[in-house]
């Protein structure tokens, strides 16, 4: 439902308010919603913009039959979601990521802890942005900094405890210490706004790696660190049956998507080793 009410919010101020210059729901017609969606898919992944669609045509359908209105998005179709290969990200590319958060600014540390969690832990867009932070309470944090590890509530609210490595946990320690002098550092969420603004979405979260990406030249989007870090798990020897439980999997079928990339590239060293 959050997701839902996220996206239709962005889209009123992200376009209706600031671009079609339009005040009501009844002034939205369906160029508008082909027009944001361009707008999404020429910033972000098929995936993404594919989501973003689908929620405001549950708005849209929901708003239609309470008020008895047209439903501009009834004739639209999602656009299309191409399944392919996800890349994983090579060193360089990752270099550069770091290099786009350089910086002691809070926006800069924020980057780079929020770069660092998604690298070392491959969660979910949004298992990242539903991380409680309670620097008195740390029975109630989800941040044990001294351990690392994070909690982390997955689909269903499931919870599973993340373990993050020491570069990762420097970065959140950074952030930790600028988010301490935030106007809004009382707050349970761990991401915060710059200039003393409210807790992150997942929208916001996603939309700071998507800027990253632009500044670096690197096409980085939170699913694709999902898939990076499955893909170096298994790469590394690690076991396959091992990686479900920091991934939040109940089921090993996911293991076919995520890891054939690494068991591909493990099986022909083993079989066409030319060392010998």
């Amino acid at each position: 439902m959050q997701g839902y009410t996220e996206a239709v919010r962005w889209f009123a101020a992200g376009y209706l308010l600031r671009q079609a210059g339009k005040t009501s729901w009844e002034q939205v017609d369906a160029q508008d919603i082909q027009q944001w969606t361009a707008h999404l898919l020429d910033r972000y992944s098929g995936t993404y913009a594919s989501i973003q669609f689908r929620a405001l045509r549950q708005f849209f359908k929901w708003r239609a039959d309470e008020e008895e209105s047209p439903d501009p998005m009834a004739r639209l179709r999602a656009p299309k979601v191409t399944v392919t290969a996800v890349p994983v990200f090579t060193s360089v590319e990752l270099s550069e990521l770091d290099k786009a958060c350089q910086g002691r600014s809070f926006a800069a540390r924020r980057g780079a802890a929020i770069i660092a969690v998604l690298t070392a832990t491959g969660i979910r867009l949004s298992e990242l942005a539903g991380i409680r932070y309670h620097p008195g309470d740390p029975a109630r944090s989800d941040l044990d900094l001294q351990a690392r590890e994070i909690r982390i509530r997955g689909k269903g609210g499931t919870a599973r405890t993340v373990k993050i490595g020491h570069q990762a946990a420097r970065s959140l320690d950074r952030y930790l210490r600028a988010r301490a002098r935030h106007a809004q550092a009382w707050r349970p969420q761990l991401w915060l706004g710059v200039n003393n603004r409210r807790p992150l979405t997942a929208t916001g979260i996603y939309q700071i790696v998507a800027c990253r990406d632009r500044q670096c030249g690197v096409n980085a989007y939170p699913h694709r660190f999902r898939h990076h870090f499955s893909h170096t798990w298994l790469d590394r020897g690690g076991a396959e049956r091992d990686l479900m439980e920091p991934n939040g999997w109940t089921s090993p079928q996911m293991l076919t998507r995520y890891g054939a990339s690494a068991r591909g590239r493990r099986s022909y060293d083993r079989i066409m080793d030319d060392s010998t």
